[in-house]
């Protein structure tokens, strides 16, 4: 296994980490985690030398972390970090910080988690964090040694990342959706290296896009792989694409199959910083630019479209109905994006557009938003 660091933390992080979010499952019920098989990818996975390992309050209906409970038990424990999340989205009392951390260290059967994170902030969420008052919450557990490092993992632009970094001294590091489609989304590339260069470690998430850059690539992404000549498959190349890059710390993958286990294991061994070839890097950029072409909404979540004068979530809108329809314009909504689509603040969805055409006048993409949000609103039948 290949290492590397983890910001100003004394910590060196495996290539690779392990995401707890897509653990095998029996009878497609995402609550039902198989779990001897979970539990043998997990220590097959550290046992290669993996010693970092994501999972959250809410994944896999909550027996994510019950399940990497059982499989830090025998020893297990002593060889890894353990990082978990705080579901600020679902808090609506200051004293339930207590409650759902407490719950956490049960399942995980530990008395300490070593990242502890503020999950999934936006702009919205960030101002919940700060009206609950979690980041006093979290000095006693810190004081205590309950929790070891503090951060939050984040899905908005750069200018949220930025004020969220500025505004708090506390964070040792923070965990962003990032791949070679992703450049310029969300946190993107700029938001990356603020981060870094604030002395913070940098978690990856989504590398392979939720599995839509490892598998059923589309043609035109696929030729361009296929002229590579490499020999490594698009997973491989993806990851690859990412160890290069000396501003991450860990990349998490969620895995469902021993196989993929194996398969990022062995990716991991061959990682580096600076150690993918120039055309292999100017084929990843071709791609990245492919794939971005079918992408169904080319919003690029700037932000200048916000704030909507009736609370709207643009960007955060066009973001959850392209992870929906993955690259194909012609896929139905899942229910599972419905059901994420519809935890979002009820001001938040496409149905509180009133059409006023503030957001168009500002779009430096001249994206039509007004008929994209009528088609989201359609199409996610909330």
């Amino acid at each position: 296994m290949r290492y590397r660091t983890f910001g100003n933390v004394k910590f060196a992080p495996s290539a690779l980490g392990f995401g707890c979010m897509r653990l095998p499952v029996l009878d497609g019920d995402p609550s039902k985690v198989d779990e001897p098989l979970a539990i043998s990818m997990i220590r097959y996975a550290i046992d290669h030398g993996v010693n970092y390992l994501d999972t959250a309050y809410n994944y896999h209906r909550g027996s994510s972390e019950r399940v990497l409970g059982k499989a830090l038990l025998d020893g297990y424990r002593d060889k890894v970090r353990i990082a978990t999340k705080m579901p600020v989205y679902a808090l609506e009392k200051p004293e339930d910080a207590d409650r759902c951390f407490g719950e956490q260290l049960e399942r995980l059967g530990v008395e300490k988690v070593d990242f502890y994170l503020l999950h999934s902030l936006n702009a919205h969420f960030w101002q919940k964090a700060k009206d609950l008052r979690l980041l006093e919450w979290v000095d006693k557990p810190l004081s205590e040694g309950r929790i070891g490092h503090f951060g939050f993992s984040f899905h908005d632009g750069f200018s949220c990342l930025k004020d969220i970094i500025d505004s708090y001294d506390g964070w040792s590091f923070c965990q962003v959706q990032y791949n070679y489609v992703d450049v310029r989304n969300q946190a993107g590339i700029t938001g990356l290296r603020y981060a870094a260069d604030k002395g913070l470690g940098v978690v990856i998430m989504e590398p392979l896009r939720g599995g839509a850059l490892a598998k059923n690539i589309p043609a035109p992404v696929q030729r361009l792989l296929d002229e590579a000549g490499t020999g490594r498959t698009p997973a491989d190349l993806a990851l690859q694409w990412l160890w290069n890059q000396p501003e991450l710390s860990v990349v998490l993958s969620g895995m469902s199959s021993m196989r993929e286990v194996i398969e990022n294991v062995a990716s991991a061994e061959r990682s580096g910083v600076r150690t993918l070839s120039p055309a292999d890097a100017g084929i990843l950029e071709q791609a990245g630019d492919a794939f971005r072409s079918l992408i169904s909404i080319p919003c690029t979540a700037c932000g200048y479209c916000m704030p909507c004068p009736h609370g709207l979530a643009i960007p955060a809108n066009f973001d959850i109905y392209n992870e929906g329809k993955g690259f194909d314009p012609e896929r139905a909504i899942s229910e599972d994006i419905r059901k994420a689509y519809a935890r979002f603040p009820k001001e938040w969805r496409a149905d509180s557009c009133t059409e006023c055409g503030t957001c168009e006048e500002r779009c430096p993409q001249g994206l039509p938003i007004r008929s994209l949000l009528k088609r989201i609103r359609s199409e996610m039948q909330v």
